[in-house]
C-alpha cells in the first residue's frame, strides 16, 4: 500500500487493475486501518478517477456474492440518493412498472441512508424475505419477471470499508460505487443523479463497462426525471435538455412527490401501491410512467419515446405492473 499512497500523494492516478488489487487487499486484511483511510481520503481530496471508480467496482464485485441471473439480460433503474428530496420510491416503483410491461428488472438496493424510505425499506414494507440465494432469484425473475437484490448479502467488501466510512461521516468514493455493484452485471441501467459532474463521471464509466445505459438528472437537482423541471438526458447517442412538455408530460411540484410532512416508512408503502393501483394523483403516477418510459427506451432503442411511455402507462393501466407486485410479494415473503 505505502507504494500506491506514495503516487497518490504526488499526484498520480491508479489503473483499475491496481485499485481492484487494493479493494482485494482490504478484504483479505493485508493493510491497516490507518493506510486504509488514507487511502480513501486521497482519492476523495483529489476526485476518484473513471479506471479507479472502475477498479473499485471490480473488486467489490469479483470478492462478492453473484446473482446468477446475468443471463436473463436485464435493467436495473437506480438513483445515486442523497439528492435531499425526500421522494417517494419512484425508481422502485417504476422497476415494476418495467416488469409488468414483459421486460426483465434486477432492481439493486439497500435501506435509506438520508431520506425516510430506500428501496429496500419499501420492499421489506411488503413483507418481502431478503434472498441471496440463486434458486429464489430466477424463480422470481422466471414467474413475475423481477428479482430483487439487498446490496448487504452480496457486496461482502462493504463490511470492511463500513467502519472508516462511518467515522469520517462525510462522503467518499464508496458512495459512488452503489449504482455501479449490481450483482446481477445488468446488460441495461437508467441512472439518476443530482448533478453534472456525476453525469459526466458515471457516462465515461458505462462508456467503459460496455454497459447499454441511460443517465438522467432533474436541472433542479432531483436524481431522476422528476418532472419539476427540465431534465438532461445522456444515452450512448444523445446528449439533451428536454422539458416535462417534451414528453406531453405536466410540470409537476416538490410537494407533489414528496408527501406531506411527517411522512413513514408505512405511507411510503401506501403512495408506491396507489401509483401501480393507478389511483395516486396525476403527478405522482406520471413521474414513474416517465422513468419507466425511459428505460424501456434503453431496451427498445429503436421505439420513439412517447410509444415507450405509452407502453409504461399501459403496464399501469391494464393492472399488470400491480399484478407483477402482488406476485413478487407472494412468491418473496
Amino acid at each position: 500500500m505505502k507504494q500506491f499512497l506514495t503516487r497518490l500523494v504526488e499526484g498520480e492516478t491508479l489503473s483499475a487493475k491496481e485499485t481492484e488489487d487494493i479493494l482485494i487487499g482490504i478484504t483479505e486484511g493485508r493493510f491497516p486501518q490507518e493506510q486504509i483511510t488514507a487511502f480513501i481520503m486521497s482519492l476523495q481530496m483529489r476526485g476518484v478517477a473513471v479506471d479507479e471508480l472502475i477498479g473499485l467496482r471490480n473488486g467489490i464485485l469479483n470478492t462478492g456474492v453473484p446473482a446468477e441471473v446475468t443471463d436473463y439480460k436485464p435493467i436495473d433503474i437506480v438513483g445515486t440518493g442523497g439528492d435531499g428530496k425526500n421522494t417517494f420510491n419512484i425508481s422502485t416503483c417504476a422497476c415494476f412498472v418495467v416488469a409488468g410491461a414483459g421486460y426483465k428488472v434486477a432492481k439493486h438496493g439497500n435501506y435509506a441512508a438520508t431520506s425516510v424510505s430506500g428501496a429496500s425499506d419499501v420492499i421489506e414494507g411488503h413483507g418481502v424475505k431478503f434472498t441471496a440465494d440463486k434458486d429464489k432469484l430466477r424463480r422470481s425473475m422466471d414467474e413475475c419477471g423481477i428479482v430483487y437484490l439487498h446490496a448487504p448479502l452480496f457486496a461482502r467488501a462493504m463490511k470492511f470499508v463500513a467502519p472508516i466510512r462511518k467515522a469520517l461521516k462525510i462522503p467518499t468514493c464508496f458512495n459512488l460505487l452503489g449504482p455501479l455493484v449490481n450483482p446481477a452485471r445488468p446488460a441495461y441501467q437508467l441512472l439518476g443523479v443530482a448533478n453534472l459532474n456525476q453525469m459526466r463521471l458515471y457516462s465515461n464509466v458505462y462508456q467503459q463497462l460496455g454497459i447499454n445505459y441511460g443517465i438522467v438528472s432533474s436541472t433542479d437537482g432531483y436524481d431522476e426525471i422528476s418532472l419539476t423541471s427540465p431534465f438532461k438526458i445522456i444515452t450512448r447517442s444523445i446528449e439533451k435538455i428536454f422539458s416535462p412538455q417534451d414528453f406531453g408530460m405536466k410540470t409537476a411540484t416538490a410537494r407533489d412527490l414528496s408527501g406531506e410532512d411527517g411522512q413513514t416508512k408505512a405511507d411510503a408503502v401506501a403512495v408506491f401501491d396507489r401509483v401501480l393501483q393507478n389511483k395516486a394523483t396525476e403527478s405522482q403516477i406520471d413521474v414513474v410512467v416517465v422513468n419507466a418510459a425511459a428505460a424501456i427506451k434503453i431496451i427498445e432503442k429503436d421505439k420513439d419515446i412517447k410509444e415507450c411511455i405509452n407502453i409504461a402507462r399501459e403496464s399501469i393501466l391494464s393492472g399488470r405492473a400491480f399484478d407483477t407486485l402482488k406476485k413478487f410479494v407472494a412468491l418473496n415473503s
